[in-house]
């Protein structure tokens, strides 16, 4: 079981707070997808041979392409590999994209989930983060991929941000219940050092974001989620019952995944590997016939640092056995560390799994890195 990433770097415009490799020139895109091509040829063997269980369209903004371009890249991932009957195959989308020509060529390809980057339904909050879509469109969009079909959608939601009272973010909420799609991905704004937004507050423009702002707006989130039948499986992603992200599931769980694209990374158990966050060059490296990307082997302390920090963002939480396959004796020394954390009921121990409690997921980041070997 693996998956391949696909990391489309074009954006119609820049929104403040975006910090993912991008460009606003579609200037070449053609030659960037046929270097992507290159790239899966000669990346054919990387997952040596296991079936694809999943496929991700992430940007940037890939709803920019077209069914036919997207349809192409598809076509050769199936030359190249096994690719499961049942495959999951997302592609991130902007609302404004999702036009009902647009979804109806997007019927013809084998996509079957859409991640639509809604954000807010506040026309001014999406004109404070510079977004390319209108609130209503972000409504209609969902509605559109329903009519034709699309009932595996999700969408993202973002708090902790000056101009989201909590009545706003209830409204926000209580939208995308009406909805009824079965996954939601909700994040806290995050000033990152080489955005707009980073420039915005540094020049005293903006304000800072407030951290208990966002620590009660996630409280909400998850009370609100959880009174809806959503399942917390992982610190930002909800879902109806059956309906968790496969993809970014296996991310978490260390399943081996192939990226392909400008500044994709990849995993195949024992590496990381990262290309070149440069379309000019990449293009340049994949037309020689060269893999644009750095690798490092995963030490042991890596892989044990690795998986704390993702298993105990998820449902499933830190399993000791598992720890112990990594590195003997890592389980006990992990639990001395620990001890505090039970004190004050942030994590709590089931059998062999310890994972995080309502009030430990508001300080996850913090409790991981202070329980690093």
């Amino acid at each position: 079981m693996a998956g391949i990433y696909l990391h489309i770097p074009f954006c119609k415009q820049a929104c403040h707070y975006c910090d993912f490799h991008f460009t606003t020139s579609l200037q070449y895109k053609a030659e960037l997808l046929q270097a992507m091509h290159r790239e899966l040829e000669l990346q054919k063997n990387y997952l040596q041979g296991e079936t694809i269980e999943t496929i991700y369209f992430g940007g940037g903004t890939p709803s920019l392409l077209d069914g036919n371009e997207l349809q192409e890249i598809l076509g050769k991932i199936t030359a190249l590999h096994a690719v499961s009957s049942n495959a999951e195959i997302t592609l991130e989308a902007n609302p404004d994209d999702l036009t009902p020509a647009k979804l109806q060529a997007l019927r013809q390809t084998p996509i079957n989930r859409f991640s639509i980057g809604i954000q807010s339904f506040f026309d001014e909050d999406l004109k404070w983060m510079n977004r390319a879509h209108q609130a209503s469109e972000a409504e209609s969009s969902v509605k559109r991929a329903q009519d034709a079909g699309f009932e595996n959608i999700t969408v993202d939601l973002i708090y902790g941000y000056p101009l989201l009272t909590d009545a706003k973010w209830k409204t926000n909420m209580d939208k995308v219940f009406e909805l009824e799609v079965p996954h939601v991905s909700s994040y806290s704004m995050t000033v990152e050092p080489d955005t707009a937004l980073a420039s915005f507050i540094r020049k005293k423009a903006q304000p800072a974001m407030n951290e208990q702002q966002s620590a009660e707006q996630f409280l909400q989130l998850m009370d609100a989620m959880q009174l809806q039948g959503f399942e917390h499986y992982e610190i930002s992603n909800f879902c109806k019952p059956g309906h968790q992200s496969r993809h970014n599931s296996n991310y978490w769980k260390g399943v081996k995944y192939l990226g392909v694209g400008p500044s994709a990374h990849s995993f195949n158990g024992e590496t990381r590997q990262w290309n070149i966050a440069n379309n000019p060059k990449y293009i340049q490296s994949l037309f020689k016939g060269q893999i644009p990307a750095e690798t490092e082997q995963l030490t042991e302390t890596d892989r044990l640092n690795e998986y704390i920090m993702t298993s105990l963002r998820t449902i499933w939480g830190l399993n000791l056995l598992t720890l112990e396959n990594i590195a003997a004796g890592s389980s006990a020394e992990l639990l001395k560390a620990a001890q505090s954390f039970f004190e004050k009921g942030w994590i709590s121990q089931k059998e062999k799994n310890i994972s995080l409690t309502q009030n430990g997921k508001l300080y996850a980041d913090h409790i991981a890195s202070q329980l690093f070997f």
